[in-house]
């Protein structure tokens, strides 16, 4: 805030008339008061003036008005001019620049037409300095009675300030001692304020004591760096953030009190559009840092300026808005604020010469942010005190409302008792109710499940019956001819014994006779369907015995017990079943592996499961494609060392992920009323699973399904397959 008021002063400091040069009589300043009133100024923006130069009278020197010279912010060489003449009994005196935070000081006297420029700080360290000390202090001998003329050239990338004094060594030591004890008193107050609030904050865990206590601290590594305990500890000396230094806490004291003022005053909850402003500002003190590591010192330490006088009045502004919303903890800000705020004012005042220089008004921001902090720290408590209050009230309406509760709660209690008791009744007669309808679940889940295996009779009964029709129809129609033709061979037989019988005849007649009834007889025509009719009958009764072989290893009489089995022999039983369900209108493509390993199972089982999943597919296929004869169903096995892979795969309508996800649930079914349980895939389900098997889908709806079911080859006993 004060770099700011100080830059819009600096022009009014150096307005005046060129004037020649006073003489400065050694007795009346020497010790006393500072020599800005008495010296002449000079800013050379192009740079080019040099000491030889500035020496003779010319009008480039205006008198100063204030204690002490204020260039403002620039990147000009900056020239004091003054004359001492010695009326004192002393020789040698000290010229004290008391501003730490200038980058380049440079003296020149002129005594007896000689120049003397080994008086020179150009950034030194304070260990290459003769006088060990933040402030530029340099050694100036006048004989008695002579006149020296003195030229001071300063140089600072930052807000330049120069209040000099004429003193003895004596008092410079004293006075520097003074302000020293003074600095570290101010430090040490800081200090104790941040650790007091930082114990609390670790007490009490609220995070208003944090943000204090980080503003604090910027705060007051500010004020250090403007005094020049860095300059003096020695910190950072050979480092490019040195000379930089106070550019970079400036505004990070700039960021922490914008975020202390957020949260202390709640900002977002009591002016939450004013939360946008306080952000702006926010962004300007980054903004400034991010230029200062880029190398644009000038053009952000103007930004921190305007930044931090913007800020100071926003700050003051949402304080007052605040405090007129009846939050009360904005009270102590806004009088701290204020306080503080006044003291910056006294500072500036002091620089541009409204107020004289005193250890008042050098010492007015470090006076203020003192008080600032304790009033934020009372502040601080008495929030806290606030909060408690109305933790005791809210406490003693918990209290209150209690006692009530407790009243209520007793009144209650008969009335709960005879309820309880009612309901206890009730409950007895609802959990016999539950019982016996537990009971009828379980008869009716039994009943479907048989309902499930009944289905599956039926068609097992349905695919015999046609299966079988077939080749005993086959043997049946073939009998009549057969024993037509055997009837009349018998004849046959018949007429040749008669024939031999007959003595009267000859061999030639009875030769020829015999030849005549085989050609009434059509003997070799005979011959030929007697033979087909046989053929017909054996494949009839081959193909009935190939089915029975089927339906025995399909039915597994011994299916309770645990049997090594062949995969590939149960899914061709299977398709014995269900082949009048193909009705030659579906293609069935076999890939077997060959040889498959014989994997524990109940077989019986396991080709409910083949008959289940191939009759859905049967189902699917037949919805796409019809009668069309494009349907098709794969099967493939595969073996593995522990292991075998079903796939079973068709090209019918498939299904969606909302069906996929309900497939395996008990009564979900696809097809119409009437036509399934909706129990096929739930036993499949529980068939496999407790089989210590795998089953899968994938499906595409409109483009099929295939089902992957992996078997372990040896079988683990965990739950009984009923």
């Amino acid at each position: 805030m004060k770099h700011f008021c100080n830059s819009l002063f600096f022009y009014l400091l150096l307005l005046g008339t060129a004037s020649a040069q006073d003489t400065i009589l050694v007795s009346k300043v020497l010790s006393k008061e500072y020599l800005g009133k008495h010296v002449t100024a000079f800013q050379d923006t192009n740079r080019h003036y040099t000491p030889s130069d500035l020496w003779a009278p010319n009008q480039l020197f205006r008198t100063n008005k204030s204690d002490a010279v204020n260039f403002g912010v620039n990147n000009y060489n900056n020239w004091i001019r003054f004359v001492l003449k010695n009326d004192t009994q002393l020789e040698d005196f000290l010229l004290d620049l008391s501003y730490p935070e200038i980058d380049s000081v440079q003296l020149y006297i002129k005594q007896s037409n000689l120049i003397d420029s080994s008086s020179l700080y150009d950034n030194q360290a304070i260990d290459q300095r003769k006088y060990h000390h933040a402030n530029f202090i340099f050694d100036i001998h006048i004989p008695i009675g002579t006149t020296a003329y003195c030229l001071i050239k300063i140089n600072s990338i930052k807000q330049i300030i120069a209040p000099i004094q004429l003193e003895t060594e004596a008092h410079v030591i004293t006075s520097t001692s003074s302000a020293d004890a003074l600095s570290g008193l101010y430090l040490g107050i800081m200090l104790a304020m941040i650790l007091y609030n930082l114990f609390v904050y670790f007490s009490v865990r609220d995070k208003h004591y944090l943000h204090y206590c980080h503003y604090i601290f910027w705060v007051a590594i500010t004020q250090a760096t403007l005094m020049g305990f860095a300059h003096m500890l020695g910190l950072l000396e050979k480092t490019w953030l040195f000379s930089r230094l106070l550019m970079f806490v400036a505004p990070m004291s700039g960021i922490a009190t914008i975020v202390f003022v957020q949260s202390f005053l709640q900002i977002k909850q009591n002016l939450p559009k004013a939360n946008k402003f306080l952000n702006l500002i926010i962004f300007g003190d980054t903004l400034a840092i991010a230029l200062l590591f880029f190398a644009q010192e000038t053009l952000a330490y103007n930004i921190i300026n305007l930044t931090a006088g913007l800020g100071s009045i926003i700050v003051l502004i949402v304080a007052i808005r605040v405090f007129q919303k009846k939050y009360k903890p904005a009270r102590f800000f806004l009088f701290g604020w204020t306080f503080f705020l006044g003291s910056v004012i006294v500072f500036v005042l002091k620089d541009v010469g409204v107020l004289p220089y005193s250890i008042l008004t050098v010492r007015a921001v470090q006076i203020g942010s003192v008080i600032e902090a304790m009033l934020l720290s009372f502040a601080l408590a008495d929030k806290m005190n606030m909060l408690k209050k109305e933790k005791e009230i809210s406490q003693l309406a918990a209290l209150e409302a209690a006692q009530v509760n407790e009243k209520i709660i007793r009144e209650q209690n008969v009335m709960l008792e005879e309820k309880v008791q009612e309901r206890t009744i009730a409950l007895k007669a609802t959990n016999e109710d539950l019982n016996i309808t537990l009971e009828d679940l379980k008869q009716a889940q039994s009943q479907l499940v048989e309902s499930e295996k009944m289905a599956s009779l039926g068609q097992l009964t349905a695919g015999i019956a046609h299966e079988i029709n077939n080749p005993i129809n086959f043997v049946t129609s073939n009998v009549g001819p057969l024993k037509r033709d055997v009837s009349m061979l018998l004849d046959m037989i018949q007429f040749t014994e008669s024939i031999a019988a007959d003595d009267q005849l000859s061999f030639a007649e009875k030769q020829e006779k015999l030849q005549q009834y085989k050609e009434d007889l059509d003997f070799d025509y005979l011959k030929i369907e007697i033979n087909h009719l046989l053929n017909g009958i054996h494949e009839g009764s081959s193909r009935t015995a190939e089915i029975v072989k089927g339906l025995r290893i399909f039915s597994r009489v011994d299916e309770n017990d645990l049997k090594r089995a062949n995969v590939n022999e149960g899914i061709d039983s299977t398709l014995i079943i269900v082949n009048n369900l193909l009705n030659s209108s579906i293609q069935v493509r076999k890939e077997y592996a060959q040889p498959i390993p014989l994997i524990e199972c109940y077989p019986g089982k396991l080709n409910q499961v083949f008959l289940n999943i191939i009759s859905n597919a049967i189902h699917a296929v037949r919805q796409k494609h019809g009668d069309s004869g494009k349907g098709m169903i794969i099967i493939r096995t595969k073996a593995f060392e522990d292991k075998v892979l079903i796939e079973i795969e068709d090209n019918g309508v498939g299904m969606d992920e909302q069906t996929q996800r309900k497939i395996y649930e008990p009564f979900f079914t696809t097809k119409e009323v009437g036509e399934g349980t909706g129990l096929g895939m739930s036993i499949v389900y529980n068939t496999i699973k407790k089989h210590n098997g795998v089953i899968k889908l994938i499906s595409v709806l409109g483009e099929g399904a295939k089902f992957i079911i992996e078997l372990p080859i040896v079988f683990t006993m965990q739950t009984p397959v009923l």
